[in-house]
């Protein structure tokens, strides 16, 4: 039986870091290993990894900075962080920068190997639409998974934003909330978590159209997100 996927920890704690990495190893995957934000940063944006557990405590660079980086590059990475700071803030704000999942410390081993596969699995299964989908300001490539702008030039879509146009596409004609987002894209329970995360998911995505942006997707005031009209 092969190795299911290759994982990178960053983490700074020696001991958590090699439990971590045992307990993925027994589950079967491959890791690789980072004790520092700058040799995480740097192994993160290498060929080859299927997955990032990222702790945002970390010196050289912060779990922030690391996410913020890897979105600008490896747009697909899915990105798991691993913290002390379970905060709501922080929480929030990974989220808001893009990562897949967030995991509490202390956790158990069997907890994180099945928040690891859920987010590999997601990561699979994500739907992969066919066709164009027209908008002010570029057209939508769902397999390449780009926006081709009318003014020449392409923009890479992130799975999280592409997931998000899709399911606007799907829902097209009504205003779909922000918890209806976190729910059915994030793949989140929204329950009583007050987040700007659509919002600034949003706000990505109106940028890489261009001053078009609002209109591509709209904001229906008290009720949340929708496409606009075709172009």
């Amino acid at each position: 039986m092969g190795l299911k996927a290759k994982v990178l920890v960053v983490e700074d704690e020696p001991a958590i870091r090699r439990g971590i990495a045992d307990a993925l190893r027994f589950a079967r995957f491959e890791v690789e290993e980072a004790a520092d934000g700058i040799s995480g940063l740097d192994r993160a944006l290498a060929p080859g990894l299927d997955l990032m557990l990222l702790d945002l405590m970390l010196p050289g660079r912060d779990g922030f900075e690391i996410l913020a980086e890897v979105r600008k590059s490896r747009p697909r990475l899915p990105v798991i962080i691993l913290t002390a700071r379970g905060s709501e803030d922080d929480r929030v704000q990974g989220l808001a920068g893009g990562a897949d999942d967030y995991v509490v410390k202390p956790f158990s081993a069997k907890e994180l190997i099945a928040r690891v596969e859920a987010v590999l699995r997601r990561s699979a299964e994500r739907p992969h639409p066919a066709g164009l989908l027209r908008l002010a300001g570029g057209t939508v490539d769902f397999e390449r998974r780009e926006i081709v702008l009318d003014g020449g030039g392409r923009r890479e879509l992130s799975p999280r934003e592409g997931d998000l146009l899709a399911y606007l596409a799907a829902n097209r004609g009504r205003a779909v909330s922000r918890r209806e987002i976190l729910e059915r894209v994030w793949g989140i329970d929204a329950e009583g978590l007050d987040t700007r995360a659509v919002d600034m998911l949003v706000a990505r995505l109106r940028a890489k159209f261009g001053p078009p942006g609002d209109s591509a997707v709209l904001t229906v005031r008290g009720s949340g997100y929708s496409l606009g009209d075709t172009a």
